[in-house]
Formats: C-alpha cells, structure tokens, sequence
C-alpha cells in the first residue's frame, strides 16, 4: 500500500493505517532531527511530536508533493523550531556523557578525545545558518540528491550547491585548527 492509500485511509479514521505511515517514515524523520538536535532522547520526542502534527494535519494535506517531502519539511521546521525554543548548554550535558559512559573498548582518554570531536563538529553544524544546515544535513545525513533537497526547501537545485558548498566551507573554517595564532 503506498503513502496515498494510507493517507487516504487514515483521514477515514484507520488507526493501523496511521501506525503503517510512522512505522515507514519514523526512521527517517529521527535521523533528520538528531541531525538538527544531536540529542537522541530530544530527537525521539520530536519524532512523536511531528507525527501527532501529521495526523492533525493529515486532512489538510493537499498532495501537491510527495508524503516525504511535506513530512521533511515538517521534520525540519520543527527541528529547527526546537534548537530556537531549546538552547541547552551542551558542554555540560556532553561531559557529563563522557564521564556517565565509558567504553571498554577506548581508553578513557579515547572517549573523552572522541566526545570532544563530536561536540565540535555539533557545535560547528549547530553555528551554520538555517538553510545551510538544513541543505547539510538533508545531504550528509539523509543522503538525498540535491534535486530532492530544492524540492523539500522550495527552492532551485542550483540555490542548494551553493548552500551546501558555503555550509562545508563554514565548517572547514570553524573546524579547522588556526595554524600560527
């Protein structure tokens, strides 16, 4: 059964049809969100809250776009909406994971080297300007093809080059040790 079908369903009051929709889209919509967020406990509530806004919504929907690409748009709007709402000090939260979790197979100097790049790397993803970021991780996360990157952003295929180029350019700056100073 495709999204038309169960959309269609669901707007009748089908419940199982609702729980088909999330079980093939929940996947994805995390990974767009952790990708915006970098919080697993933060990117699961935002999947449930993005899928009872897509049952509300669902009888609003017009299908003038493919399910996936009004459900991306949704995912980041809200993602983005969240980090807006949500500014955590992430340092505090990132070290006490570090020294909440140790893995035995890294040393613990290992695991805090480790932790210390990914938060870098979050912390510079987290510095790109909205477009940029969304363009970034709807690349590098869901490895979508540029042409569905300007379909979920409304904008032309040529506008998302140049985001995701001025994006990478950005975190090359930022991640990249001043040698000299």
């Amino acid at each position: 059964m495709n999204d038309k079908e169960l959309i269609q369903k669901v707007v009748s009051g089908d419940m199982q049809a609702f729980k088909l929709l999330v079980e093939r889209h929940q996947e994805m919509v995390f990974r767009v969100a952790i990708g915006f967020v970098h919080s697993k406990e933060d990117a699961e509530d935002l999947t449930q809250d993005i899928f009872i806004k897509v049952y509300d919504s669902l009888k609003t929907f017009r299908q003038d776009s493919e399910f996936s690409t009004w459900l991306y748009r949704i995912t980041v709007n809200y993602s983005i909406n969240h980090i807006r709402k949500n500014k955590k000090n992430s340092l505090l939260d990132s070290l006490e994971t570090i020294f909440n979790k140790v893995s035995p197979d890294k040393t613990p100097i290992e695991e805090v080297e480790e932790k210390e790049r990914d938060l870098r790397i979050k912390n510079a993803i987290d510095k790109l300007n909205p477009r940029q970021r969304t363009a970034f991780v709807l690349s590098n996360y869901e490895e979508l093809s540029q042409k569905e990157i300007a379909t979920i952003m409304k904008t032309s295929e040529g506008a998302v080059e140049q985001l995701l180029q001025r994006a990478k350019a950005k975190l090359r700056e930022i991640l990249t040790p001043n040698v000299g100073k």
